[in-house]
């Protein structure tokens, strides 16, 4: 597949309903984790669901697709909370690998998993550095 991202992400399977199909089948099933639910459902009010999702569908296609539609910060929610930690990370990346291997093509989901480990791994050592803490030693974790 042709690479048009220039990130090494080859898109063929990658366009705005695969995207959709990534972010609700990822959502939904981290609303009934154990782990992730109690986050997402104390932080994103059950009316506020539908929007949550648009942003997030939004925040992909700006992502994969350099679609421009997302406009917005997305680190600065995750520092704001206390109890986020490895696993919380790890089992975000479990569960979004899943959602991406059904919603793309074989090649291309590896593509955004990757792209998605090196998200959580900024966001591991932003959240590190907001807390004072030595982020030198922190390691990528892997879907």
């Amino acid at each position: 597949m042709t690479d048009k991202t220039g990130d090494g992400i080859a898109m063929g399977s990658i366009d705005e309903a695969s995207i959709h199909t990534l972010v609700h089948d990822f959502y939904g099933k981290a609303m009934q984790d154990d782990l992730l639910a109690p986050i997402f459902g104390r932080e994103v009010a059950a009316d506020a669901w539908p929007a949550h999702l648009d942003k997030m569908c939004a925040f992909w296609s700006s992502t994969l697709l350099r679609s421009g539609r997302y406009d917005g910060r997305p680190l600065a929610p995750h520092l704001r909370l206390d109890d986020l930690d490895d696993g919380h990370f790890q089992r975000w990346l479990t569960l979004f690998a899943t959602a991406a291997r059904n919603a793309f093509a074989a090649d291309d989901a590896a593509g955004v998993i990757a792209m998605a480990e090196r998200i959580a791994h900024s966001f591991r050592l932003a959240r590190s550095l907001h807390k004072g803490r030595d982020s030198l030693g922190l390691e990528m974790i892997r879907a």
